[in-house]
Parts: C-alpha cells; structure tokens; sequence
C-alpha cells in the first residue's frame, strides 16, 4: 500500500466528514419519529472514523494498481454521493430524497466494493463494514420516511 495515497484517500473523506458536521441533526432531527433501532448521536462519529479509515486503505491498495481509474473513480463517486447526503437529509430536510440519496450511495458503494475485488481481495473486504453500515443506513432512513410521511409532505 502507498502511503501518499491513503494520506490523499483520507484527506478525501474529510469532505463528507466536514458536510456531516456542517449540517448536523438538530432539533429538527431530535423530532422525527425513529424506530427503536436507531444508533445514539454520538454512535455516529465513531462508525465513520472506522469506515473512513477503512475506505481509505482499501482504495489506496487498489489505487497502486495498473488499470484501476474505474475502480478509483467509483471509489470518488461513492464520497461525492456521501457528501450529498447530509445536504439533502439534514440541509434540506428532505427525507425522501435522502432515501434516493442513500439507496444510489449502496449502489455505488456495491460497485465500488466489486470493482476492488477484481484487484485486491483484501480492499474488497474492507469496504464489506461500508456495505452492512450502508444498508442499515437505507433502512434507517426508509423508516423515518415511513413513521414522518406527514412531516415530510408538510415541508414541501
């Protein structure tokens, strides 16, 4: 693994980190009904410090690789999409469009994780935690979308 790659790979995921921390829950959130399985707040930064470190050793593996822009470039577009996020759930307030968001961030992220495995086993099994975080974050969203249709439609 190239040192200098996980470096950039890593300072990557502060953009996300950065619009996760810009627009943050609030009352607005506090609010919502949640079903029973939701995280506490503070569970929150702890899973992505781990996913962000992981995301980033597997991509620098695969990014020393002759032929891997496409694996690479799905890497980026999983972080653009990630980033996007926290501006649409929480920025916005839009609850269904973050269930949008979310559901093409796991497809991304299935690429992504399918992409690694074609070049390094091992990138690909450490981007498997971002895959379950993934799909119970499409559920949890779902689920605030199903118990606040009603908040969501009164927001425009």
């Amino acid at each position: 693994m190239d040192f200098l790659l996980f470096v950039i790979f890593l300072a990557t995921c502060a953009v996300p980190a950065t619009a996760g921390a810009l627009f943050r829950p609030g009352a607005w959130y506090r609010d919502l009904e949640k079903p029973a399985w939701t995280p506490p707040d503070r569970l929150f930064p702890v899973i992505w410090a781990v996913l962000y470190l992981a995301m980033s050793v597997a991509a620098a593996r695969v990014g020393s690789h002759a032929g891997s822009i496409v694996a690479i470039a799905l890497w980026g577009l999983q972080i653009c999409i990630s980033t996007l996020w926290s501006a649409v759930f929480f920025g916005l307030r839009r609850i269904l469009a973050g269930v949008v968001v979310i559901g093409l961030l796991w497809i991304a992220v299935v690429l992504t994780t399918v992409a690694f495995a074609s070049h390094d086993r091992i990138a690909a099994a450490l981007m498997v935690p971002y895959l379950f975080w993934g799909s119970y974050a499409f559920a949890l969203n779902l689920s605030v979308w199903r118990r606040n249709r009603h908040r969501a439609a009164a927001a425009g």
